[in-house]
């Protein structure tokens, strides 16, 4: 097909499933700079429209009118619990089992060290996603060497023949980051915990692009960031899930004061508190703390399973206009083809990447790179149409003249 024949046909296409798109209105509850196809919600979320007035709200009449008698007047304190039962319904979980603060990178150490304490004894490995986040890896070496595990790299194809006797606890991300690859949750959890080990999910790339199922699953234990898909903002706090059947026993290795069972006893010994309160630790940071709550109104009345239909559907029609507009064999897609295995994201490997994404956005498509030779677009269905995708697609094909 001529890139003639093409654009009316595609733009045909995306202007009818559009008028279609049951989600369509969503867009109206974000803010977006016009003339700009934003594709790089999985790095950062669009910023929801009613956050501006919330922020002003905290900042000039609860902390600069009621001052420190906000943190009962306001429920400044209660605040951790509260978001995490807002972001609970998104994990598919149900409330009093997700507490929000601190960052992802924290949390996780608090899960690995947590699960590392939860695991049986004799059991001597923690496996960990090869191909994680960096940070990930990070964490997961400290935390293995705090609690005596060794940390082994592992494919999650290969989790399955890895698992034994001696495995602690395994890490994997649900998707993943550069390729979009959407790993096995039931399955491999299911394997995990029948191996007798304790498993950790990070889901900052899954959280509100799909259904998660933690309940459902019976997964051990869960982190994730509220910046992409969940639109919290940039470097808003992240969130804990400890699994109801496990709270009485996940030992914290971060026993902060607001995790104390009476915080302000201000006694020398530790009593953590009930349920996933315990996982809390400093005071928390409130003006980034309630504009992630306003930012979660964007939800109001939106099913995840409605955003996973047309999530699968806006990359399947982003790919077919990348198969239109761009000359053969200049990209090639690394994210699986078959919806069971793709996230919200299609990751193009291409050369000079980082060239052509610059160029890219200069025009107005903004996406992100990852090193050494990939394009990632991140489709965040409640702001993202099929128009935005196809342009997404006809620019990318200009740029390849």
């Amino acid at each position: 097909m001529s890139e003639s024949t093409a654009i009316p046909d595609l733009a045909a296409r995306a202007a009818a499933l559009d008028a279609a798109d049951e989600l369509g209105k969503l867009r109206e509850r974000f803010t977006l700079p016009d003339g700009v196809v934003y594709l790089d919600g999985n790095s950062l979320g669009a910023l929801p429209a009613g956050v501006a007035a919330a922020t002003a709200d905290v900042v000039t009449r609860q902390w600069g009118e009621l001052l420190i008698r906000s943190w009962d007047e306001s429920e400044w304190w209660t605040a951790p619990e509260r978001i995490g039962d807002k972001i609970a319904p998104l994990l598919g979980a149900a409330p009093g089992q997700v507490v929000v603060g601190d960052s992802t990178s924290v949390n996780l150490f608090k899960a690995l060290v947590g699960a590392a304490r939860l695991a049986g004894p004799g059991r001597t490995r923690l496996l960990v996603d090869a191909a994680t986040f960096p940070t990930d890896g990070y964490i997961a070496r400290s935390a293995a060497r705090m609690t005596g595990l060794t940390a082994v790299p592992t494919d999650p194809a290969d989790v399955l023949a890895a698992l034994g006797p001696d495995t602690a606890v395994v890490l994997l991300n649900h998707v993943d980051y550069r390729t979009g690859r959407l790993h096995d949750l039931p399955g491999l959890t299911a394997a995990a915990r029948a191996a007798g080990a304790v498993i950790v999910w990070d889901l900052c790339h899954s959280a509100g692009a799909l259904p998660v199922g933690l309940d459902a699953h019976a997964v051990d234990l869960a982190v994730g960031c509220t910046y992409k898909y969940l639109n919290g903002g940039p470097g808003s706090p992240a969130y804990l899930y400890i699994a109801e059947r496990h709270q009485a026993a996940f030992d914290s290795p971060l026993p902060g004061w607001n995790g104390h069972a009476d915080p302000f006893a201000m006694t020398p010994d530790y009593h953590p508190a009930d349920g996933a309160r315990r996982g809390r630790v400093g005071t928390p940071d409130i003006l980034s703390m309630l504009a992630l709550e306003a930012a979660l109104d964007a939800w109001d009345g939106v099913r995840v399973e409605a955003v996973r239909a047309k999530s699968l559907a806006l990359t399947d029609f982003f790919l077919d206009c990348v198969a239109a507009y761009v000359p053969q064999g200049l990209v090639e897609s690394v994210t699986p083809a078959e919806h069971a295995r793709r996230g919200s994201q299609v990751s193009l490997r291409t050369e000079n990447a980082r060239e052509v994404m610059r160029e890219l956005i200069s025009r107005g498509v903004v996406g992100d790179f990852r090193a050494p030779d990939v394009l990632r677009f991140g489709f965040t269905p409640l702001y993202v149409g099929f128009a935005d995708a196809e342009r997404a697609a006809r620019t990318l094909g200009h740029v390849f003249g």
